[in-house]
């Protein structure tokens, strides 16, 4: 069987896989270090070349003070929950939809439609950069958080719809044949017998969607500006004087980032795994 237990190899190879698991993790992690320490560095760290030894002195307490009172920061927050949480509800809640269409009923195009659906997830999205910013000043969407949450709903429900599909046809079609048998209409077999199985799926892209959402940097900048609707991954930019760039700012801008989606999947980890592996042995 591969790959085999690493208690079954030899002496070697897991003196090996001792040493360099933590090493690999190290070096992993080794970014998010320095940006953790960058955070607690002050300016003058970073004008005396002082980027890698022990800070001058421990300035977080200031640092994340002026992150949160003295900058944008609070308001480019608020925009990211207000784009990427409409955001995750409407992409899972289209996804749950066309995935039982797409998953549960047998028509002539279903196939066609639901390579439709995939094929958009093999489209470079950055040749979609022009087009898409010109669809939304011509829709007066440009520069709001709606014409954001619009554009990642349409983008995002192939991927769901992809996952969702997949996840209702490893479902027992019994359960829904027996649900007609007895004259239940659709709508309610979708409402209390398909989407209440299909909870640990929706957890698990609530989760996939919402850290997608929060952390894209590249849409936010090129349909937003200016901190009335841009999310904290583009407002993190703010920093940045025009001749001089505040870094140890940036770094506890990040961190702040950062967190949200940290702490989501920590309490949803339970849910995400079940979601993942549920059908696998299947």
């Amino acid at each position: 069987m591969f790959p085999a237990p690493v208690h079954r190899t030899s002496p070697q190879w897991q003196l090996a896989y001792r040493t360099l698991l933590p090493l690999s993790v190290f070096m992993w992690l080794l970014p998010l270090i320095a940006v953790a320490v960058f955070s607690t560095r002050p300016a003058e760290d970073f004008t005396s070349g002082n980027y890698w030894g022990l800070p001058s002195s421990f300035e977080a307490v200031a640092n994340y003070g002026r992150v949160f009172f003295d900058s944008d920061m609070p308001r480019y927050l608020l925009n990211s929950v207000l784009i990427t949480v409409p955001t995750v509800v409407g992409a899972v809640a289209l996804s749950c939809m066309t995935g039982f269409a797409l998953g549960v009923y047998r028509f002539r195009a279903n196939l066609w439609i639901f390579f439709m659906f995939v094929a958009g997830n093999f489209v470079p999205f950055q040749i979609l950069m022009v087009p898409v910013r010109d669809l939304t000043l011509d829709l007066g969407l440009y520069n709001t958080r709606t014409g954001l949450v619009l554009f990642h709903i349409a983008f995002q429900t192939g991927f769901c719809t992809l996952f969702m599909r997949n996840f209702i046809r490893a479902l027992p079609f019994a359960l829904i044949e027996s649900a007609r048998v007895e004259g239940v209409s659709e709508f309610r077999i979708f409402r209390f017998v398909v989407l209440p199985l299909m909870k640990p799926a929706i957890a698990a892209l609530a989760i996939l969607i919402f850290t997608f959402i929060w952390n894209d940097y590249f849409w936010a900048v090129v349909l937003t500006q200016g901190s009335a609707s841009q999310p904290v991954t583009a407002g993190i930019t703010s920093f940045n004087a025009q001749y001089r760039a505040a870094y140890h700012l940036m770094s506890a801008g990040s961190i702040v980032a950062a967190l949200p989606p940290v702490a989501m999947f920590f309490l949803m980890q339970r849910h995400f795994i079940a979601g993942l592996t549920l059908g696998a042995v299947k």
